[in-house]
């Protein structure tokens, strides 16, 4: 996994959640992972959503990130890819970051994904997936791991590019980048949305021209833009509504 701006300098704040969550745990091969669940209120059954933290960890603006999904009518499982540890500095951010074996990320995941497929309040057959920076990259993964997935959302994450890889994706794919960001060139993002059509995959990618990486995150101080955030959150909102609400 490569590191992204890792000049980035973020304040990390608090916040609170309209959600209510709750800690739970999963199997993952031998090991047990840990997350977040937010529920919307009521019997359901509803969507779902994998909910995937950028390198910083599972801190407080992913969980609002989830809380936020949950307000919207999805079940929201927040995963804990580090075991409890989360960056407040960018250096040890690019340390947990490359510290996580790629094999048991991608594990944890499909346990992720498996963990929601039998929750009562679930409805299986709509499940999506969605992260940020670090997490929009295993977002992708999720998808190229599981056939099933119904929505993947990707947000200035890493892209695949093996031709053979993609045509695995069936689940429709929406993505949000900064058209300034340094890891992940504008040009490697319009080959990756040019290689899905041509494949037959459905795909909305969206460039913010002025926007470089972590553009929605307000915690990036320099670096974010409110109102390609806004766009782009409405943007995730209105693709999740059309794939796991329909």
């Amino acid at each position: 996994m490569k590191p992204l701006l890792l000049g980035l300098i973020f304040t990390l704040s608090f916040t609170a959640f309209a959600a209510d969550g709750k800690s739970v745990s999963y199997k993952s091969g031998d090991e047990t992972v840990n997350g977040m669940l937010y529920t919307p209120p009521g019997k359901g059954p509803f969507p779902a959503l994998i909910v995937i933290h950028e390198w910083w960890g599972l801190n407080d603006w992913v969980k609002e990130q989830a809380s936020k999904f949950a307000d919207q009518g999805y079940v929201a499982l927040a995963v804990d890819l580090y075991r409890g540890k989360v960056a407040d500095n960018p250096d040890m951010a690019h340390q947990l970051m490359r510290g996580v074996p790629e094999d048991r990320a991608k594990r944890d995941l499909g346990a992720a994904f498996d963990y929601l497929a039998v929750q009562p309040n679930v409805k299986k057959d709509r499940i999506g997936s969605v992260g940020w920076c670090m997490g929009g990259g295993y977002s992708l993964d999720v998808a190229l791991l599981e056939p099933t997935l119904a929505a993947d959302v990707i947000n200035y994450g890493h892209l695949a590019t093996d031709t053979a890889d993609l045509k695995k994706i069936n689940a429709p794919i929406l993505g949000n980048f900064g058209g300034q960001d340094q890891g992940i060139p504008p040009g490697d993002v319009k080959k990756f949305g040019e290689t899905l059509e041509k494949l037959g995959k459905k795909v909305d990618i969206k460039i913010y021209p002025d926007a470089g990486h972590a553009f929605e995150n307000p915690n990036n101080k320099q670096g974010y833009r409110a109102d390609d955030a806004a766009d782009a959150w409405k943007r995730t909102l209105d693709f999740l509504s059309g794939t796991l609400k329909k």
